[in-house]
């Protein structure tokens, strides 16, 4: 039998005969051993033994590849988070809108895949980037508000994301990668000193930051009317004028002998009055420099900041550092100013849209968008990155200047931003895209998170989350890939500040999704669907209803929450609500106390904490000059 044998025989005069039996050439026959010392043997055992090492070495290459293989699918990948500021789920085109130009936004979806169902942990910038960046409900970090000031409101405050909250951007920096943020941060920068850099990117796990420490307001722009604490800012210049009107009331009483107050009394009213007005105009009459500001890591690059020129600077910094790091894994967060007033809008796009100003500002971010996607492109990065595009949370309904509207759409949803309860305000574009990694043309409409991009990125860099504390986001990849049908989220708890207004459950079983409000904001006009007499809803206090029982709605049949279910209609509306109430239980006793960050005396302006290219209060400064951003 063939079995591979070496035979060797002696033969005469000390000579020895030797025959090789192989089956790689007649594995059928009888007998298939070979007298080498034939020339016929000799051709045949070497056509043999090219063979034999010819099938050896294919194995040997097929079982090399098999660790290769495996390595390839863990390799590090790039990360492209591209994040709008105030932009509506119904303000782009594969999401519904089929009037403002959204083509590379859409190129996302069509490439990857389209979450319908995406929740923002909070309806502000400030909370909802917190519970983004560190994957928890912001009030797990102190990021949400007892009060009315539920965003940082100057970087000459004390408040911010804490040192000792890990982002993902840390843990990705532990892991190797390059890490940049560029654009609006709006997490606080200092804590007791002008230059500790406490609440800095750079001290949460990025190498480079080029931005907006603060976010962009109306007063950025000298030709808009001030937005920065508006109703405030009147009723402090109507106190001061009123005080004034006392004080010269007084002296003239004084002059004339009608009123008889001595010259000490009026000494005293004049410098209250003067030490008024200074106290609120110090801060409030120099916003433009206190805060809108832009930096390059620790230094200052512009106090007060060039709009003119902010948008083509803010995508020559993300090009650049995509460029930077080809060679490497990089994550870059891309903050966008966009969609937020005053909606800094290039003469190329303005007037471009049917959607006056803010139908161009998001065409022109669109645009920004896919300038981001060629670069990725050019530098042969398309199947080694994940991009991820979403919104910060819901348009801003009640912003209007006469009557120009100039935030955004929600779509069929109820509410806007501000709103911690209703879809409107939560319900934002959610689009990841890995070509040959997540399948293309995919839309999934299970419950989904912005905390849930924390964990996703964590694993798939190599890293684990942190194990000492609660963390609210679920990977998403299992979901993404089609591994499992149902997203980990069971429930989701929707704040206002600190304040609970809403709970959401997902009952796998059945696919209803239940939708619990406890808490609802008074609109005004009746019914119009916001509150248009406030310029914000208000989470608590009058400008509120409490509900008991709470509003019900099934959301898989009701996305716009206008049927509101009841006892009478909905057989199982008590036990869902007494579900729902066990959830909100369960979720109280994973709560600890932490310092406020968004407390009366953190978000104040300190003058020793305010950022200042200079000598305090002369704050000025342009460093990039006339930057050449022409082929931008």
């Amino acid at each position: 039998m063939c079995r591979g044998d070496l035979v060797i025989t002696a033969g005469a005069q000390g000579s020895y005969k030797v025959k090789i039996c192989t089956p790689f050439l007649f594995p059928q026959a009888k007998n298939c051993c070979f007298d080498l010392n034939t020339p016929n043997a000799k051709m045949i055992w070497q056509l043999t033994s090219y063979w034999t090492s010819l099938v050896t070495s294919v194995i040997f290459g097929l079982l090399l590849q098999l660790p290769l293989a495996q390595l390839s699918i863990v390799t590090q990948p790039n990360f492209v988070l591209l994040m709008a500021d105030d932009l509506g789920i119904g303000d782009v085109g594969c999401y519904g809108n089929d009037t403002i130009r959204t083509p590379n936004i859409d190129r996302l979806a069509k490439e990857g895949v389209k979450l319908t169902q995406h929740i923002a942990a909070a309806p502000l910038c400030t909370p909802s980037r917190a519970a983004f960046l560190t994957g928890r409900y912001p009030l797990r970090s102190g990021m949400d508000a007892i009060n009315n000031y539920r965003v940082i409101f100057w970087n000459g405050g004390s408040g911010g994301l804490p040192p000792n909250e890990t982002t993902f951007a840390k843990i990705l920096q532990q892991q190797g990668y390059s890490t940049g943020l560029i654009g609006k941060w709006h997490q606080g920068v200092n804590c007791e000193s002008r230059n500790d850099h406490c609440h800095h990117p750079l001290n949460h796990g990025f190498d480079y930051f080029y931005g907006m420490p603060f976010t962009l307001i109306s007063d950025c722009q000298t030709t808009e009317a001030p937005e920065m604490d508006r109703v405030f800012r009147r009723k402090l210049w109507l106190y001061t004028q009123m005080i004034c009107l006392f004080t010269l009331t007084a002296a003239l009483g004084r002059i004339t002998g009608l009123i008889p107050v001595r010259w000490k009394t009026l000494t005293c009213l004049a410098g209250f009055s003067l030490l008024f007005f200074v106290s609120w105009f110090s801060s409030y009459g120099f916003v433009r420099y206190w805060n809108c500001i832009m930096m390059r890591n620790h230094e200052i690059t512009e106090q007060p900041m060039v709009t003119e020129r902010t948008t083509s600077l803010i995508l020559r910094e993300s090009i650049a550092f995509i460029e930077r790091n080809k060679h490497k894994p990089f994550l870059l967060f891309l903050s966008f100013l966009h969609s937020h007033t005053p909606l800094l809008t290039t003469e190329k796009f303005l007037g471009k849209s049917s959607h006056g100003l803010y139908g161009d500002n998001v065409e022109e971010m669109d645009w920004m968008v896919g300038q981001v996607l060629d670069a990725i492109d050019k530098e042969d990065l398309k199947s080694t990155t994940l991009v991820y595009f979403a919104s910060d949370h819901g348009g801003w309904l009640e912003r209007q200047e006469d009557k120009r509207q100039l935030g955004g759409w929600n779509g069929i949803y109820r509410g806007g931003k501000a709103m911690g309860g209703w879809e409107g305000g939560i319900r934002v574009p959610g689009i990841l895209r890995w070509p040959g990694v997540l399948p293309a043309g995919t839309v999934i409409n299970e419950p989904t998170s912005l905390m849930d991009i924390y964990p996703t990125v964590t694993h798939l860099a190599g890293g684990v989350v942190p194990q000492d504390r609660v963390i609210d986001g679920r990977d998403l990849m299992p979901l993404l890939q089609g591994r499992v049908e149902h997203s980990e989220h069971e429930f989701l708890f929707h704040y206002c500040g600190i304040h609970l207004h809403a709970v959401r459950w997902y009952q796998k079983d059945s696919g209803a999704t239940w939708k619990a409000h406890y808490v609802t904001p008074n609109f005004h006009p009746l019914g119009a669907g916001a509150c248009y007499d406030r310029g914000f809803c208000p989470c608590f206090g009058e400008g509120v209803t409490h509900h008991e029982p709470p509003l019900l709605f099934d959301l898989s049949r009701d996305p716009s929450e206008a049927k509101p279910l009841s006892a009478d209609t909905e057989p199982l509306f008590d036990t869902v609500i007494e579900r729902i109430g066990r959830a909100i239980e369960e979720h109280r006793r994973t709560l600890t106390p932490v310092p406020e960050q968004l407390s009366l005396y953190n978000v104040v302006w300190k003058p020793w904490l305010q950022p200042c290219c200079g000598t305090f209060p002369f704050c000025w400064c342009d460093k990039e000059g006339d930057s050449e951003l022409d082929d931008l």
